[in-house]
């Protein structure tokens, strides 16, 4: 039997400890959360860095103590570029940025007396290899976009390469720089929240949608290009990788029309041997990422 502790770092952290044989783990316990209000979705943005080691510190070490087995590894997800235990960017963390936050956050673990190898990665992958952990297809290509402050775009197995997807360029209008990373025409800038607040100003994005349904015509034109943004990442994705089964979920994965999204899908990708693809929505579950975070730092254990 083999432990681990996976976390995830977004719009909040959770975090799990997970055991079994290194192919079939599974969350044992309760999952620790910061904030416990459900409802906070910017508690982390500005938080200082030497906060932030101390919160997921303070998660860690119960769980690190929770159970007989030795822990093997700590997977910590997070969103932005992360290579090496370094995230070399994160626009919607921005305080994370260039941290070598493996590094860092062993070390601080060693002062609370837990000591056991930590692995970063991008929050979408962990989302991706939770998936693939849960249905036993590790070996299978799982592909998740997770619609939230910011865009991701996961997959499993984790190869090597950036995959910021939520920042692939999607429209040529030099007006579209609602992008918290700067860039101009970029899926994020449609979708995330910060794009939506920053195009409507005395809208939430909730509000946005509400107002769609009720007729209001800005709104539904809003609503219709934020499907589109979501369909051309779907197809390049599908044109540069092949077919297959997608995922989406994330905290507003409750604002997305399937049939809508299929019928801009359908406009995009016409060659017939790239139209075997699938859409499948899943409700938004830490379970999952903490999951795939704690995973995919096992399967990192075994090339260290």
């Amino acid at each position: 039997m083999t432990a681990a502790v996976g976390v995830v770092m977004t719009e909040h952290i959770v975090a799990g400890r997970l055991t079994g044989d290194l192919g079939h783990q599974t969350l044992v316990g309760d999952r620790l959360r910061y904030p416990e209000d459900l409802s906070e979705t910017e508690a982390l943005i500005g938080v200082p860095t030497n906060e932030l080691y101390e919160l997921l510190a303070g998660l860690i070490e119960p769980l690190a103590r929770a159970g007989d087995e030795p822990l093997a590894a700590i997977g910590i997800a997070v969103p932005g570029v992360v290579r090496n235990g370094v995230v070399e960017d994160a626009p919607n963390l921005a305080q994370i940025k260039g941290l070598r936050l493996a590094e860092a956050l062993e070390a601080v673990l060693r002062a609370h007396g837990v000591s056991a190898p930590v692995h970063v990665l991008n929050d979408a992958d962990s989302v991706a290899a939770g998936l693939a952990a849960h249905g036993g297809h590790l070996d299978r290509l799982i592909r998740v976009w997770t619609l939230g402050n910011g865009i991701g775009y996961g997959r499993w197995p984790i190869a090597d390469g950036v995959w910021e997807g939520g920042h692939t360029v999607v429209t040529l209008d030099p007006r579209e720089r609602y992008c918290g990373c700067g860039g101009i025409g970029h899926i994020e800038g449609i979708m995330g929240n910060r794009a939506m607040r920053l195009r409507f100003l005395d809208l939430e994005p909730e509000d946005i949608f509400a107002n769609a349904k009720a007729g209001d015509q800005r709104c539904r034109e809003f609503v219709d290009l934020w499907h589109r943004a979501l369909a051309a990442g779907c197809a390049s994705a599908i044109h540069l990788g092949g077919p297959g089964k997608f995922y989406f979920t994330g905290i507003n994965v409750r604002f997305l029309d399937l049939k809508v999204l299929k019928e801009h899908l359908e406009s995009m990708v016409r060659m017939s041997p790239l139209q075997s693809y699938s859409l499948e929505v899943l409700p938004a579950d830490d379970a999952t990422s903490v999951l795939g975070a704690g995973v995919a730092a096992l399967r990192a254990r075994q090339n260290w």
